[in-house]
């Protein structure tokens, strides 16, 4: 990987954070239904950070937001939802989005870890962080989405529900 410092993201300018999204992404990015899942929600600033490279600049950042899943009984499970990971795009394949993922991972509470949720490449986030889509056949999302790429880590995966809809957390 090139030289990155990681910052909390809290700790920068929001422009600055959504114009790499933009690049990264392009600005259609919002039409997502990633969107729609944390609709109404700040990002958790315990677990979101940028990479700067040697230069000072930002390029790449992850958030995660509060999620949950209502199960059919209408039980609500929080979860947290990783993503967008998003690195500029001359700066991908560099190692910037591993660096990230594996910061967030390492913030996340060892003695009560919620359930983590993206969409994202099932052989990438399974190889490296134990990302799967084999609980999550069974939930549904607010928009279109491919099954294979909803995917969820979880120490335990017992306490998820076989069935509900994944949706934003708010209070």
């Amino acid at each position: 990987m090139a030289e990155a410092t990681l910052i909390p993201l809290d700790n920068v300018d929001t422009a600055l954070v959504e114009a790499l999204l933009d690049r990264a992404f392009e600005p259609e990015r919002r039409q997502r239904t990633a969107y729609s899942l944390r609709e109404g929600t700040d990002w958790l600033p315990g677990l979101s950070f940028a990479a700067i490279d040697g230069e000072d600049n930002l390029v790449g950042t992850i958030q995660c937001w509060p999620v949950a899943l209502t199960d059919l009984a209408g039980r609500r499970h929080p979860l947290i939802l990783v993503g967008p990971v998003a690195v500029l795009p001359e700066a991908q394949g560099t190692g910037y989005g591993k660096a990230l993922m594996t910061a967030t991972i390492s913030a996340l509470d060892p003695r009560a870890p919620l359930p983590q949720v993206m969409i994202g490449d099932p052989e990438y986030y399974g190889r490296f962080w134990g990302f799967s889509a084999a609980h999550t056949s069974g939930w549904t999302l607010p928009g279109p989405w491919e099954k294979h790429r909803l995917l969820v880590r979880c120490d335990n995966a017992a306490v998820l529900p076989g069935e509900g809809s994944l949706g934003p957390w708010v209070g």
